[in-house]
């Protein structure tokens, strides 16, 4: 199946966050467009989590460690980990889960 990314509306999941979402049999993929200072809460949920920075800089805690991620770097989360993020610059990010995120659905 072909899908452009132009054909896809943005869902803002949480304030500051809109992303669009592609869903297959066994995982998600998300780009998300993030504001300034915008935040996840931390939370953890069943799926296995690959973020990429394309653009600007992320603030990531997982399980209780903090980075600083710039385009180009990625972070892995286990599955039922504790995470949560703050964009310090507006930015790109690229987001797989798997299995399927029902959540984003």
């Amino acid at each position: 199946m072909k899908i452009h990314l132009d054909n896809i509306a943005p869902r803002e999941i949480i304030p500051g966050y809109l992303g669009k979402m592609i869903h297959g049999q066994k995982m998600t993929l998300v780009y998300w467009e993030v504001t300034q200072n915008a935040e996840v809460p931390e939370h953890a949920h069943e799926n296995e989590q690959i973020m990429q920075v394309l653009e600007g800089e992320f603030e990531f805690t997982v399980d209780g460690s903090t980075a600083i991620y710039k385009a180009g770097e990625l972070v892995i989360i286990p599955p039922n980990v504790l995470h949560k993020g703050r964009a310090l610059t507006h930015c790109r990010l690229m987001d797989v889960f798997s299995p399927v995120r029902d959540a984003y659905k």
